[in-house]
């Protein structure tokens, strides 16, 4: 290891330990943080991450990084490093403090507004983080339109033009899947059996399914939030979150093994490589990729429940009389909702395409802030034939916005397309799909450490599903999937 990637590990390892700090506080505000504590908090954040933000950019980093690049050591690595050095040293350090502080202030209103159902409370918030977003855009540079310098902070390589292009073309087949799936489970009209479902035992059931998925639990917990999410406080503190509703324990359940397929990434993340690229998920596509292949392509898989009924049986007893086909058949229902967390897989995809063609014109400037509610509901009818009866159900259910992430929401749709073209790779191998059969899934995690973690960022996405695939990134799988889970 030559001196100078010596020093960039250094250096890296100080900017984590300072990131994650920031990151701890912002989980405990999203956990356990009283009412009154949010304006400290804020500037608590935007401090840390100004300071994190200086050590990124410093001359120590650029000369060791040049150094590094010199030597022809790691040249992938460092590539990797440039990039990111490049764009990180067009932003001042007031700017990413004035963002830090905008966006803990923005959730705190948001989760107000929301309450409310009051959007015109959570505008002026939006408002200045768009202006921050474009001013960041505009540092950063792009050729076609400041949305593209944005979502390239969470998919590298990834256009707005060419997002719109894979959008387009997959609209009318999500929207046919969609209507027949509805159609179908309109038909079938499946639910799981009525009663109490009791938080503690879901929460005991949760653990252990997360446990069984290869979750490690000394490196990692589950958390109670309004909003569920995975955040990692450092190489072997990953957070899961999750919410609870006791009339179906399976909302809570799905959340955690989303939240689990995030954490089990991060936990597979090289732990000595912690701030360089190589120690760092490659996007948020590949992340998602994680999480819904777990939720979806595992925990409402057949062979997962053949396993996992007569357990969930043992902790809610009114499940004891319920059919695996029953069962199955509830936990595929297809319907359109208006929240989209609480989607199923055959309209989820349209909740996504709905974001992204209204965060775009935020950006250019076609839709302004004040409007943003009227023109959620008109293009909620046209994807979805109803129109959301308020605020807290069309366009303030998500938190994204208030934490200055637009650009983020297409990654969940490319999420889901590089599942299921990992998973059907996966499954090629004999020995990962015979233990999937009988709901094992050590030798699929093992698989999934070696094509995926095991590379951090230092290939972008789609070099990675090419790699592991063998095939360019291509949403082929993804419909085959919908159409044999929903329509066969």
């Amino acid at each position: 290891m030559s001196t100078a990637l010596d020093r960039l590990r250094s250096l890296a390892r100080e900017k984590a330990v300072v990131a994650t700090s920031a990151a701890t506080i912002g989980w405990d505000q999203e956990t356990y943080l009283p009412d009154d504590g949010h304006e400290w908090r804020a500037d608590q954040i935007a401090w840390l991450s100004e300071r994190a933000h200086e050590l990124g950019t410093s001359s120590a980093w650029g000369d060791a990084l040049a150094a590094a690049e010199a030597d022809g050591t790691a040249p992938a690595l460092t590539a990797a490093m440039r990039r990111d050095y490049d764009r990180a040293t067009k932003l001042p350090g007031e700017l990413v403090a004035r963002e830090a502080q905008a966006s803990s202030l923005g959730k705190q209103a948001w989760a107000d507004a929301r309450k409310r159902s009051d959007f015109a409370t959570f505008a002026p918030h939006l408002e200045t983080l768009l202006a921050i977003a474009r001013e960041k855009a505009d540092r950063w540079g792009y050729e076609a339109e400041a949305y593209d310098a944005l979502l390239d902070t969470y998919e590298r390589g990834a256009t707005a033009a060419g997002i719109a292009s894979l959008f387009d073309a997959l609209k009318p087949q999500l929207r046919e899947v969609a209507a027949a799936a509805v159609a179908r489970s309109d038909s079938r009209n499946a639910t799981l059996p009525g009663g109490i479902y009791p938080i503690e035992a879901q929460q005991k059931f949760n653990a252990v399914v997360a446990e069984s998925l290869g979750f490690d639990f000394k490196a990692g917990r589950i958390d109670t939030t309004a909003h569920p999410f995975c955040t990692t406080l450092g190489p072997r503190d990953i957070r899961l979150t999750t919410r609870y509703d006791e009339s179906d324990f399976t909302s809570s359940l799905f959340g955690v093994m989303h939240e689990a397929g995030h954490g089990l990434y991060e936990q597979g993340l090289p732990a000595k490589e912690v701030g360089l690229p190589s120690g760092e998920a490659a996007s948020l596509g590949i992340h998602e990729s994680q999480s819904r292949l777990w939720e979806n392509h595992v925990g409402r898989s057949r062979p997962f429940w053949e396993k996992w009924l007569p357990v969930a049986a043992q902790h809610f007893p009114q499940l004891a009389g319920t059919s695996l086909d029953d069962f199955l058949a509830a936990i595929h229902r297809a319907a359109f909702s208006y929240i989209r967390v609480e989607a199923d897989e055959a309209t989820y995809d349209l909740h996504i395409l709905l974001r992204f063609g209204l965060e775009r014109r935020l950006v250019s400037g076609e839709l302004s802030v004040k409007d943003v509610p009227a023109a959620w509901n008109e293009s909620f009818r046209d994807l979805f034939g109803m129109t959301p009866p308020d605020d807290a159900h069309g366009c303030l259910q998500d938190i994204h916005w208030s934490m200055g992430g637009l650009g983020y929401f297409p990654t969940y749709t490319l999420g889901n397309l590089n599942a299921a073209q990992l998973f059907a790779a996966a499954n090629a191998d004999a020995t990962i799909s015979s233990a999937i059969a009988k709901a094992e899934y050590a030798p699929l995690l093992t698989w999934l450490r070696d094509k995926v973690h095991a590379k951090g960022a230092v290939l972008t996405p789609a070099e990675i599903i090419s790699q592991a695939t063998g095939k360019a990134p291509s949403p082929e799988a993804h419909l085959e999937h919908l159409r044999l889970r929903y329509l066969a």
